[in-house]
């Protein structure tokens, strides 16, 4: 019986599509906070325009690690966000969610 150097089990190849995610192998770009660039002190729940670039077309709060906001303005925004929802300033979902 012969003995192959090779006798440690090998991983399965994955085959089709598979939900793993490839990794890039540049630097990425810093992310910033885009509130403390602009020197916003206090985020405000009537200003319409600054609180939807923070709001996705679902109507979902966009994530710190994504959208590069602080801690600080990042629990601002969420507040003011929530505040103008209930004033019906930002709607809760879009119109055509299903």
């Amino acid at each position: 019986m012969e003995v192959k150097p090779n006798s440690m089990p090998r991983e399965k190849e994955k085959k089709g599509k598979g939900k793993g995610k490839a990794k890039s192998k540049g630097i990425a770009k810093k992310k910033y906070c885009k509130l403390c660039l602009e020197k916003v002190g206090f985020v405000d729940y009537k200003d319409e325009k600054r609180l939807g670039r923070f709001v996705t077309d679902r109507g979902k709060i966009v994530p710190r690690r994504v959208s590069g906001t602080c801690a600080r303005h990042q629990k601002q925004l969420t507040t003011a966000i929530k505040r103008a929802r209930v004033l019906a300033m930002l709607p809760f979902t879009s119109d055509f969610y299903r």
